[in-house]
């Protein structure tokens, strides 16, 4: 049997991306009596738990541009950001009549109120709102941690109806460190070669790991890494660039594409941070719930969805991100009424005016369907890099 091209890999990817009926979370569930489903906003959850009680974690990323939002407009006033809205419809629409709960993970008050209104109105469903600590001492944010995730736990096997066991938890662990591996060795690729592997391709394949069981994703990613890196292609005199502020409410995909043909290489982002929110291997080899509490309070992802308690190193993280990946400038794109985001944009512009980087910033949202204004704004913007780096 041969491998797949990157052309076949990213037309199924994309075929998964435009299900919103969530035909493959479906089939996986019937195929076995017992099975559940849990969904779950994607920002960060720990998916280790959900897995290591034999259920499938099912991010839900709202209903991007194919989706016609008719009832979920009734639901939540028009000044904030609109994945709420679609997230709603997707549920009375009944697109996610087959989840047996769902997860709302600490992102903002839109989300948590958007908690409030899942129990409402679907009691029968196992709700919950995922907090996740704001100190990060030990001995009171990782206290608080370990006891949000046990509870989270009894939840479980509440729905499963059996223990879920220290090694069950490990063996999940290590199954998510060999998929953030690979997500992380796709990334790499992409920030030394990205016409090899473009970021409208790359955000597919990482995106597909959220419906698909993660053993499967993992495979997948293998054989389009290789595939992505045997191919040959051509390399374009395009701008590198990082992108951030996405990584709540996703782009449309023709938002990505706009900013390659605009001249822009992504070669990093915060797309779907859940699949590598955890920096390095968490130990599978010890007490579980206290190395996942560890590796979130002291080896996680930086972002404007977590506080950051040392405030020299705000926006750093960024600052690094343009340096390991070669990027000549960010692009600040954020949702319309993201209060995270377009809080911490003036702090983030500050570092990187300071670190002497350029920048832009424009925002949008998941159904946004005007994309020329958006890739003259980013084809400027590269132009402007161009003049002044051979000035």
């Amino acid at each position: 049997m041969t491998n797949p091209t990157t052309a076949e890999i990213v037309a199924r990817c994309q075929a998964l991306y435009e299900d919103l009926y969530f035909t493959t979370a479906r089939e996986w569930k019937k195929a076995k009596e017992g099975r559940k489903v849990i969904g779950y906003l994607p920002v960060y959850v720990p998916r280790e738990l959900i897995h290591a009680a034999g259920m499938l974690p099912l991010g839900i990323l709202g209903g991007g541009d194919n989706l016609e939002v008719i009832h979920g407009d009734a639901y939540y006033q028009s000044y904030i950001c609109r994945i709420p809205r679609s997230t709603i419809e997707l549920g009375v629409s009944g697109r996610l009549d087959f989840v047996d709960g769902m997860m709302f993970p600490s992102i903002c008050d839109v989300i948590r109120n958007l908690s409030g209104m899942w129990k409402m109105l679907f009691p029968e469903v196992y709700t919950k709102y995922f907090d996740v600590p704001q100190t990060y001492k030990d001995e009171v944010g990782g206290t608080f941690y370990i006891g949000e995730m046990r509870e989270f736990l009894e939840d479980l096997e509440g729905i499963a109806g059996r223990k879920i066991t220290d090694e069950d938890i490990n063996n999940s662990i290590v199954v998510y460190n060999e998929n953030r591996q690979l997500v992380n060795e796709l990334y790499r690729l992409r920030a030394e070669k990205p016409w090899q592997a473009p970021a409208s391709e790359a955000y597919l394949i990482i995106r597909a790991g959220l419906v698909l069981p993660v053993e499967e994703h993992s495979v997948l990613l293998r054989q389009y890494i290789d595939a992505a890196a045997a191919e040959t292609r051509s390399i374009k005199d395009n701008c590198r660039v990082v992108v951030t502020g996405m990584f709540c409410e996703q782009p449309p995909l023709n938002l990505i594409k706009s900013l390659e043909l605009s001249g822009c290489y992504v070669v990093d982002d915060d797309f779907m941070l859940v699949s590598r929110w955890l920096l390095g291997d968490v130990p599978s080899d010890g007490d579980p719930v206290y190395e996942l509490s560890q590796a979130f309070l002291h080896r996680s992802m930086s972002t404007a969805a977590k506080y950051e308690p040392d405030l020299a190193e705000k926006g750093q993280f960024l600052v690094r991100s343009v340096k390991e990946t070669g990027a000549e400038g960010v692009i600040f794109a954020s949702t319309s009424f993201c209060d995270p985001a377009l809080l911490d944009r003036p702090m983030l512009q500050n570092v990187l005016k300071a670190a002497d980087i350029p920048f832009i910033a424009f925002k949008y949202a998941e159904n946004s369907g005007q994309m020329q204004p958006i890739r003259e704004q980013a084809g400027t913007f590269v132009d402007s890099i161009k003049l002044w780096s051979a000035a």
